[in-house]
């Protein structure tokens, strides 16, 4: 492939699971890109996973503003314009009413709420006219006990996104979401679930889910950079990729 040959992109939250999966679609096009992470682990296995390629594959927590802003800094010299920006980072996790704190509160929508739109504020000037952020939300009735935290911090990232989406009118630039539902990926998108709790949710999301299977990583990348690349005329819109599950379609027995 080479539609995408001289395209430059940021993607964070890019070095595992529905990350990766856009950082290497991005790379299979053509394009180059910074990928970030926070854990070092999974830093060194994406670099050794991508050596040789048009990646940069850089520590930077969602979290920490002097982080986000050394992340604008290093765009800047790296790539200087940007074509595409996406807003993968983010956590989940469990807790019911009665185990939420707010230190939990505060991380999930630090990481997942407030990150994203500082990392919007810090790279918005590279991003050039007719560009695109693309983030992650939720399939919108992903709803599962325990995640109160993570459905209210993706569905304010929602709402953030269409306001900017109107600010940068002017520029023509593009500001979508891409939806996934239940999507096969290591972790499941859960953080601290036991292997029998992972299986546990596999099941209830492949019962729930109308096409009675996960989705892959690669069909959220693909649906990405859709968004980024090729969905001129759209803006403000949220695409779910989730075999139907939040569009109110009768799941067969």
């Amino acid at each position: 492939m080479s539609d995408l040959a001289g395209r430059k992109a940021v993607v964070t939250g890019g070095t595992h699971g529905m990350g990766l999966a856009i950082v290497e679609a991005l790379l299979d096009g053509g394009a180059e890109v910074i990928a970030t992470g926070r854990n070092e682990q999974k830093l060194e296995a994406a670099r050794t996973r991508l050596a040789g390629r048009a990646v940069h594959a850089v520590r930077s927590d969602a979290a920490s503003l002097a982080d986000i802003a050394a992340l604008g800094e290093l765009a800047a010299e790296r790539l200087g314009t940007l074509d595409a920006v996406f807003l993968n980072h983010g956590i989940a996790e469990i807790e019911t009413l009665d185990q939420i704190t707010e230190a939990s509160f505060d991380r999930h929508f630090d990481i997942n709420t407030k990150g994203a739109l500082f990392t919007v504020k810090a790279l918005a000037p590279l991003v050039r006219d007719e560009g695109a952020f693309v983030l992650t939300t939720v399939a919108n009735d992903l709803i599962y006990p325990g995640l109160s935290n993570y459905s209210g911090s993706k569905e304010a990232l929602q709402a953030i996104a269409k306001v900017l989406a109107a600010e940068f009118l002017p520029r023509r630039i593009r500001v979508n979401s891409v939806a996934p539902g239940y999507i096969k990926t290591p972790t499941m998108g859960v953080a601290g679930l036991t292997a029998a709790e992972r299986a546990a949710f596999e099941r209830e999301g492949n019962a729930t889910t109308p096409f009675k299977r996960h989705g892959t990583v690669e069909e959220v990348a693909k649906a990405a950079l859709f968004l980024a690349f090729d969905a001129t005329y759209t803006t403000a819109a949220e695409l779910p990729v989730d075999g139907g599950f939040a569009q109110g379609i009768a799941v067969p027995h």
